[in-house]
């Protein structure tokens, strides 16, 4: 990901996200050197992720995929490439917290080898109040299931 991607980034995150992150994330992202991936259909972004990483561990931050390329394979190739890079980088395990209420994600997560280590209660604010977040954490070094896919990045 790149500046460039943007404008097509932020329509995606706007579009499938209950609370966006806004510009200023991305960039900030960009500059602190997360690892901002997207995969590209037809020559632009239709899914991208944010991974932060740590000294020997790393988190999803963010993930999105456009509403047109969802249950297409992209998320699952975006996600691999992700694990793939954290595990190259010497990170053996990868964190993040998803909706309890987010299903499609949730089983996603766990074909990848994700698997539950934690709740945070009332997490995620909304309109109807909150939603616990659901902790999940992934060894990238023995996790048997990948899925597959090419990243552009």
């Amino acid at each position: 990901m790149t500046t460039a991607d943007l404008d097509a980034v932020l329509a995606i995150e706007q579009a499938v996200q209950h609370y966006p992150w806004t510009r200023g994330n991305f960039c900030d992202a960009l500059n602190s050197g997360y690892l901002c991936c997207v995969e590209e259909a037809a020559g632009e972004p239709g899914a991208y992720a944010v991974l932060m990483p740590g000294v020997d561990e790393a988190e999803l931050l963010n993930i999105g995929v456009a509403a047109a390329h969802q249950r297409k394979g992209m998320g699952g190739a975006i996600l691999s490439a992700m694990l793939e890079v954290a595990s190259a980088r010497q990170m053996p395990r990868v964190f993040l917290e998803v909706r309890a209420s987010n299903l499609a994600a949730i089983a996603l997560y766990r074909r990848a080898g994700f698997l539950e280590i934690g709740v945070r209660r009332d997490y995620y604010r909304d309109a109807n109040g909150s939603e616990d977040a659901l902790v999940m954490a992934c060894d990238t070094k023995s996790s048997g299931t990948r899925l597959t896919g090419e990243i552009n990045g």
